[in-house]
């Protein structure tokens, strides 16, 4: 019987886990002087950008996955890149603050991975600057493991880079916005990855890697967010691996004799070159058996998850108008044969603190007890996401609500909105981006001078339909929305106290279903049983507001 052997977590060399990112973004700065930070609303960018009238390009995305995207900033490829907290989105507001910054009149273009906190947040920013800046946006949809007719798709992982590089290229030549992002459509399209992992990563701060797995067994499809692959084998040798990993990528791609492609071996952090070149070696073998031509090499690791032992291989469609921009020169320092840079004195990095303070005056008690409730939870909120999705969501709350003083004092408008900034700018990922617009819009009916009862009705219906509208979720996929929608319905014909009810049996009724939508619907069945920490936090709040004095 196979024996899961004790694995010890990665000790990183920090100052402490909380300043991990702004430390390493301080150095990140020092050593690249053509890039530069901005701390508000906190974006990298180009230094030496010129004025010229090109498109510019914005991505982003969870730290954890350097050199992506940061070392992608230069000419010819991104001209401003946000990071989030570690496997989280940067949230809209940041995304919006590059996209302002890096417009020059000729539009900019948004390169998303398909991850449900990139893509909602990146919308939110393209709503938040739709009369200022023209925009457009590339969804990188690659990974063959998570392919399915429903749910999010599948994840951004590999071809993320290469997308970004063929489009920073021809933003550089001048090309249209919207002929920028056709281009890159339609090199995502032709793009298909998938990953494999010897050992998981561990977050830093963590004492356990992200999952257990025998020294003598490997996981395939794993993402680069530490998530569990799709089927567990035993190890297998270099050669048969490959084999079995460019077989889904040639089928999805329905590649055939004669084709030429490009092919990228990334390592996931702890992989050797020395091993990321033997399996280079083997992909070409491979596909040289197939008839298919790599017409263009890469070998090295540029999309990481912290430190998983793993690899992944990339496989591009590639014509030659894509090879011609695909070898088109950039700056940016983590794309190949970029010349070494001087080094700077270290920069001073912190993200600016946002005006999320609640105004002086009496207590505002029911929104004091919802996040004295929240407070109190978060690790049960952490453990809760942790059996049913990927863990950061009490990470999340406590970003968002654990920095407030009980009782929260000022007006139910000024609490409503304050929470709501702070969702928005300090939480991230998928979390933060629905509560901050669940709480805005409850503060923008409570500021029309309405009563109690119609305010609350009237914000939580105009948030039903925002967050339906970007989130795409619907009663029964075990998100906030089984919690929120009902009480939404019990509002329209009853009291508080009826829609608190209403919430609470819908929260419940989370622990029958499995995930359709947000990054929880990749574990399945394995959600099952388990209730969904946001549907259960929804109803916290309608029951403070059932239980207001």
């Amino acid at each position: 019987m196979t024996t899961v052997e004790p694995v010890s977590a990665h000790d990183y060399i920090l100052n402490s886990p909380a300043t991990l990112l702004t430390d390493a973004l301080s150095g990140f700065v020092a050593a690249h002087p053509d890039i530069d930070w901005q701390p508000d609303p906190g974006f990298l960018y180009r230094a030496d950008r010129g004025e010229d009238r090109r498109v510019a390009l914005v991505s982003g995305g969870g730290s954890g996955h350097e050199p992506m995207h940061s070392g992608m900033i230069g000419a010819g490829m991104l001209d401003a890149a946000c990071p989030g907290l570690v496997f989280t989105s940067p949230n809209a507001l940041q995304v919006a603050g590059a996209t302002r910054w890096a417009d020059r009149g000729a539009g900019v273009l948004h390169i998303v991975k398909n991850y449900t906190g990139d893509v909602l947040n990146f919308r939110i920013a393209r709503h938040l600057v739709r009369d200022e800046v023209a925009t457009d946006h590339v969804i990188v949809d690659d990974d063959v493991a998570t392919a399915s007719e429903s749910g999010p798709g599948r994840r951004g992982t590999g071809a993320t880079i290469i997308v970004e590089k063929i489009c920073g290229a021809a933003a550089a030549e001048g090309k249209k916005l919207d002929e920028v992002a056709e281009i890159g459509r339609r090199v995502a399209a032709n793009s298909r990855s998938i990953a494999i992992a010897y050992q998981a990563c561990t977050v830093p701060g963590s004492s356990v890697p992200a999952f257990e797995l025998p020294t003598d067994e490997m996981e395939f499809g794993v993402g680069i967010h530490g998530e569990a692959g799709v089927r567990r084998t035993a190890k297998v040798g270099a050669r048969e691996l490959v084999n079995r990993m460019v077989d889904p990528i040639v089928d999805a791609l329905s590649l055939v004799h004669g084709e030429q492609v490009i092919a990228l071996v990334n390592g996931l952090g702890s992989a050797h070159q020395l091993e990321l070149d033997l399996v280079f070696g083997e992909v070409v073998a491979d596909l040289h058996r197939r008839g298919i031509t790599v017409a263009r090499p890469m070998a090295g690791t540029f999309i990481t998850a912290l430190d998983m032992d793993g690899v992944s291989i990339t496989l591009v469609r590639a014509d030659d108008d894509v090879l011609a921009l695909f070898d088109a020169p950039t700056t940016a320092p983590a794309w190949p044969y970029v010349p070494a840079r001087a080094v700077s004195a270290p920069v001073a990095v912190t993200f600016a603190e946002p005006d999320d303070a609640a105004a002086d005056g009496p207590e505002c008690g029911w929104l004091s007890a919802f996040v004295d409730r929240v407070q109190g939870s978060i690790d049960h909120l952490t453990d809760l996401d942790r059996r049913a999705g990927d863990g950061d969501f009490g990470v999340n709350m406590d970003a968002a609500l654990g920095h407030f003083a009980i009782p929260l004092r000022g007006t139910d408008t000024e609490v409503l909105d304050a929470i709501a900034t702070s969702f928005l700018v300090r939480a991230g990922g998928t979390s933060g981006a629905l509560f901050g617009v669940l709480f805005r819009q409850l503060a923008a009916a409570f500021a029309d001078g309405r009563g109690f009862d119609d305010s609350l009705r009237a914000g939580a219906q105009s948030a039903l339909a925002e967050i339906v509208d970007l989130g795409g979720a619907s009663v029964g996929d075990n998100t906030m929305v089984d919690a929120l929608s009902p009480a939404v319905d019990a509002l329209a014909d009853g009291d508080t106290g009826v829609a608190a009810e209403a919430a609470e049996r819908g929260a419940r009724s989370t622990e029958e279903l499995t995930a359709a939508k947000g990054r929880a619907s990749y574990v399945g069945e394995n959600a099952r049983g388990v209730i969904d920490p946001g549907a259960l936090v929804v109803s916290w709040l309608f029951r403070a507001a059932a239980d207001r004095s």
